[in-house]
């Protein structure tokens, strides 16, 4: 199909419909409907059942349990140094870079404000500005849980209604501002590198999004919604514990301050990545 009428057609397409419907699906625990479709999907996108903890598709009890799949202990081994940053998640890099003048690059053509992107507080985005950003998209094939790039304290998490475009490379060269407009989970840590933010994007079809902190987030308004962790017990996550996970694909945007990190100087647009593999360096530890 013609990449800009892919993405027309999405603009006409009842987004929140089709993924509550995929939800159904994702979660029915009627064997003779789910491991059909479970064993379309792994010969279909080639998903690799030998790494994962339960090898066989058929003994998941629902589509979503198969798709947020364990690893073996030993199938993502996390970089080691605490000036080594890991990769949160097995993927592909969509884009990576710096922030500049509070606008991320997302494709030829194409960026979006930084102060959007976080739900439209000043004060938050202003850490950012002028950091630096990666941007990683995870296929239908891959492991779909998210990980801690470094250790960090959750400072707050907050929750951005939007729109459910698909994120794959053809819609994000197609539609405009496309992960500042898609529902999205704003999750800001502290850490050794200063605040670092973890922000997953919904997409199309996607049938929830998961904190190991909240469970699935399932807003019942459409409105921005923050909740502030410091108040309580605090939650400190060590690098490459698991932070969250989608229920059907979608994308991880990493965040970080001015002059905090560095990223791999091999890693650029479309560079394949797997979790918890070298991604960058503490700008202070590695000078």
């Amino acid at each position: 199909m013609n990449p800009k009428l892919f993405a027309a057609l999405q603009y006409l397409t009842p987004q929140h419909v089709l993924s509550r419907a995929a939800g159904w699906l994702a979660n029915t625990e009627i064997k003779s409907i789910k491991d059909p479709f479970t064993r379309w999907f792994v010969e279909k996108y080639g998903v690799n059942m030998l790494e994962a903890k339960e090898t066989d598709y058929t003994a998941y009890r629902t589509f979503n349990d198969f798709f947020t799949r364990e690893l073996k202990e030993d199938a993502r081994p996390i970089v080691a140094g605490e000036s080594s940053l890991a990769c949160p998640a097995d993927g592909a890099i969509s884009q990576l870079g710096g922030i500049h003048n509070g606008r991320i690059f997302q494709a030829k053509g194409h960026d979006y404000s930084l102060l959007e992107l976080v739900g439209g507080n000043p004060e938050l985005a202003a850490e950012f500005d002028n950091g630096h950003f990666a941007t990683v998209y995870l296929s239908p094939k891959d492991y779909h849980r998210v990980h801690m790039p470094i250790a960090g304290t959750l400072r707050s998490m907050t929750y951005v209604p939007g729109q459910l475009f698909s994120v794959n490379t053809v819609t994000a060269e197609n539609v405009p501002r496309l992960f500042a407009r898609n529902e999205r989970l704003v999750c800001v840590f502290d850490t050794a590198a200063g605040p670092m933010a973890m922000i997953l994007v919904g997409a199309m079809i996607v049938a929830g999004i998961e904190t190991v902190w909240t469970g699935q987030v399932t807003p019942h308004r459409r409105e921005v919604r923050s909740t502030n962790y410091l108040d309580n017990a605090p939650i400190h996550l060590e690098k490459g514990e698991e932070m969250g996970r989608f229920k059907l694909g979608s994308t991880v945007i990493m965040l970080f301050g001015a002059d905090q990190v560095r990223w791999l100087d091999a890693l650029e647009a479309e560079s394949p990545v797997q979790m918890g593999e070298h991604f960058g360096n503490l700008v202070a530890e590695k000078d």
